[in-house]
């Protein structure tokens, strides 16, 4: 059955702040959480790296951190969702993951060696990021870090939402005050230095800039962004349009680390090698290869020039920017037939033209788009696992949600049966969200 959401419930705040404060021998009172939100991308998939214009927004479900400064340095966390402890120090230098491995076993900490737990890296990355910024760190902290519904590498975000909470449990118990355009360099540096994963802004900048009920625009190489409002209801009367959306997320039963997968950082490569053959084609062999420094007409002159692949990843770039721009357009008038029409369409050239959907993504993203009330899906995050979103009206939401019940199995009853096997709910039914915070 469908979970409706309500991010986050008083019930999972105080089960959090309770085994924190057994853990670290404090008050309730004492323990603090990060509310840190997962994020989808609407318009503007695959895009963000090579400098485009998005759009995003955070949903009203995500990642909580419960915590404490602990009295010294040292750093002790525990995961609602994996096994083991984390154990290390902020006194010590981390070195990003990729330098480590390819020196063997670099890194010779007082606790590397006895953690066996992958997803501590997150925690180790915030300390990194922060301290390749000059940020002194005195103070470690105990703490809880779980989402509750095992949405974590589903195409949500986990991991930014996850790089976001560390930075800002330390932060707040080292007392430094760290805006949010910081943070999104900061977290930028984990994904992008510290993990080696090519991705771009547009993740991070969603969970720290999001406002509910708006949709986030940002132009990811000036980094000028604007929060857009909908119209309020009784506007919509005479328009035709819905009163009021949900958003739909749904399963595929993929997981699997970004980090893993080398087609994320392929696809990443084939952009900027397809900016470099269009930059060059027009004479300009001094400007970073990636495709927001080639203007549409270079494109539209020299593509002849662009192998299959290429062309092909040019082609998802130029058009989605294209289509960002008249999905804004349209939330902004609270065309949401249009706005869903956008986003369908995204979907599509993300598997045609970024080749990057995997078979049961895909055939979950066609599953939604024939549901009753949906206005227009897409896969969420990279294609190569997770979860698909959808905007649906909101009086069919329930409905749109038993119809992807019941079909999904019928394409891959494998996955559908692990997901049940693990108890796993299959979809959720979800609002926009808030940006990440310290309740």
């Amino acid at each position: 059955m469908a979970r409706h959401y309500s991010w986050p419930s008083d019930r999972a705040v105080a089960e959090v702040r309770r085994i924190v404060s057994n853990m670290a021998g404090v008050t309730k009172e004492e323990v603090r959480i990060v509310a840190s939100p997962y994020r989808i991308c609407p318009l503007g998939a695959h895009i963000d790296h090579q400098g485009g214009t998005v759009s995003a927004m955070t949903l009203d479900m995500g990642i909580l951190l419960g915590f404490v400064p602990s009295r010294s340095s040292e750093v002790l966390l525990i995961s609602g969702d994996f096994e083991g402890q984390v154990r290390f120090r902020v006194d010590e230098i981390q070195q990003p993951i990729q330098t480590t491995t390819e020196n063997g076993n670099s890194r010779k900490d007082s606790s590397e060696q006895q953690e066996q737990c992958k997803w501590g890296r997150y925690a180790r990355g915030a300390v990194y990021a922060l301290q390749s910024r000059g940020n002194k760190l005195s103070k470690g902290i105990f703490g809880l870090i779980s989402d509750g519904d095992g949405l974590n590498s589903v195409g949500l975000s986990s991991s930014a939402a996850a790089g976001i909470a560390y930075l800002m449990a330390f932060e707040h118990a080292n007392n430094l005050a760290i805006s949010p355009t910081e943070n999104i360099e900061y977290d930028r540096l984990i994904e992008n230095e510290y993990l080696g994963l090519k991705n771009g802004i547009m993740d991070q900048s969603a969970i720290l800039l999001s406002s509910h009920g708006c949709l986030l625009c940002m132009n990811c190489k000036t980094k000028d962004y604007r929060l857009i409002q909908r119209p309020k209801v009784q506007e919509y009367k005479k328009s035709g349009q819905p009163k009021g959306t949900k958003i739909l997320v749904a399963l595929s039963g993929l997981k699997g680390a970004l980090t893993s997968n080398p087609g994320y950082n392929g696809r990443v490569a084939e952009c900027q090698k397809a900016a470099r053959v269009l930059l060059e084609a027009s004479g300009d062999f001094t400007a970073e290869p990636i495709l927001s420094n080639v203007k549409p007409e270079v494109y539209e002159t020299h593509k002849c020039k662009l192998d299959s692949n290429l062309a092909k990843r040019a082609e998802h770039y130029f058009s989605e920017n294209t289509r960002v721009a008249k999905g804004v357009e349209a939330w902004a008038k609270g065309n949401l037939k249009e706005f869903g029409d956008l986003v369908s369409a995204s979907g599509r050239s993300s598997v045609q033209n970024y080749e990057c959907g995997a078979e049961p993504l895909i055939q979950l993203y066609e599953i939604l788009l024939r549901a009753p009330g949906v206005l227009g899906a897409r896969f969420s995050g990279a294609g190569f696992r997770g979860c698909c979103i959808a905007f649906v009206e909101a009086d069919l939401a329930d409905e749109a949600a038993s119809f992807v019940e019941r079909e999904y199995p019928k394409a891959q009853p494998l996955l559908a049966r692990e997901m049940e096997l693990q108890g796993q709910t299959s979809i959720f039914i979800c609002e926009s969200g808030d940006c990440a915070r310290v309740l």
